[in-house]
């Protein structure tokens, strides 16, 4: 019994060794620290950036940390520069990156950037008042003043346009969403587009004040939409207000973490391994990583994956197309 025991607890040893050992393999190119690209402090980006940071951090015993920035645009410009490792950003302004398109670096193809994994979903919904009239998109009429949220921010940068090829001619309103929310209540707006977490404060507000009409996306709406635009299709649940009965269709634009294509496969595989195979931890840095899973890795047609990302999730039976893989 003693000989079955001490080879048992020899080969458990020996397993967990071989572990260690492939957890922390040659690491002569790995970089000696790293730094998260998030946003300013306060929001979902920072909180989310820098816990991830940690997390990585400690797993993989390695110096880290999140850093205060603009947000995404600026993240896509500082990791392609080679200022950070990593960052967190959003498909839109990927996708403007990668055609040169940035408004930090016009002219430029961003192609030093590549996906990490998903991380959550931002929104696109809309909200009038009921005694408008407002029910659908079609509905809303010529000239209608909109407000789209904070100047540059993604709600102000894309619902516009996402309105427009919807044949929707209005007069664009900026402002923070309770001020905007107000404003709409007092008849000042016809509509607010937000692109934003749900509950909308604003929205939940004015439910308790008055009555609210959630205006959702026809189903060829956010086809053609989806066909236009680097966004994903997404229901509004009906527990998420009071106002609606039923689910409601609409959009969303995906949040990815992004690393430096030059970077290191074997430490951007350990990242990946890390961040994946810890959703528990992740949750625990922010409750939006409950979608931070490798099935939500489909919602990226924009960036590249990184050779290291690829390989975890090809191992881990999630294919990518060939073409997405740096």
């Amino acid at each position: 019994m003693r000989n079955v025991t001490t080879k048992v607890l020899t080969g458990t040893l020996a397993s967990a060794l071989l572990v260690a050992a492939s957890a922390h393999a040659d690491r002569s190119e790995w970089p000696s620290n790293f730094t998260v690209g998030t946003a300013s402090q306060g929001g979902t980006y920072f909180v989310y950036g820098s816990g991830w940071a940690n997390l990585i951090a400690d797993e993989l015993d390695i110096s880290g940390g999140g850093e205060v920035t603009g947000g995404p645009t600026q993240n896509l410009a500082l990791v392609h520069g080679g200022d950070v490792a990593f960052g967190l950003t959003t498909m839109g302004p990927a996708s403007d990156a990668v055609k040169g398109e940035s408004p930090l670096a016009p002219g430029v193809p961003m192609d030093n950037v590549c996906a990490l994994f998903p991380m959550y979903e931002t929104p696109f919904s809309i909200a009038a008042l009921s005694s408008s009239g407002i029910t659908s998109i079609s509905e809303i009429p010529d000239g209608a003043k909109i407000g789209f949220g904070p100047a540059a921010s993604t709600s102000d940068t894309y619902f516009p346009a996402i309105l427009e090829e919807l044949g929707v001619n209005f007069e664009r309103r900026n402002g923070g969403w309770n001020d905007l929310g107000g404003q709409l209540q007092d008849g000042l707006l016809d509509v607010i587009a937000f692109a934003a977490g749900i509950p909308i404060p604003a929205v939940s507000q004015l439910e308790v004040q008055t009555d609210v009409n959630i205006i959702e996306f026809t189903e060829e709406e956010q086809a053609q939409v989806i066909e236009a635009f680097p966004v994903a299709d997404f229901t509004i649940p009906a527990s998420t207000y009071s106002t609606l009965e039923e689910d409601a269709r609409a959009v969303s634009m995906w949040n990815f973490a992004i690393a430096g294509c030059d970077l290191p496969e074997d430490f951007v595989y350990e990242v990946t391994k890390v961040t994946m195979e810890n959703n528990d931890k992740m949750r625990n840095v922010h409750r939006s990583a409950e979608t931070t899973i490798p099935e939500n890795i489909v919602h990226n047609k924009v960036l590249p994956f990184h050779p290291g990302a690829a390989r975890w999730y090809e191992e881990n039976g999630h294919e990518i197309d060939p073409s997405l893989i740096k």
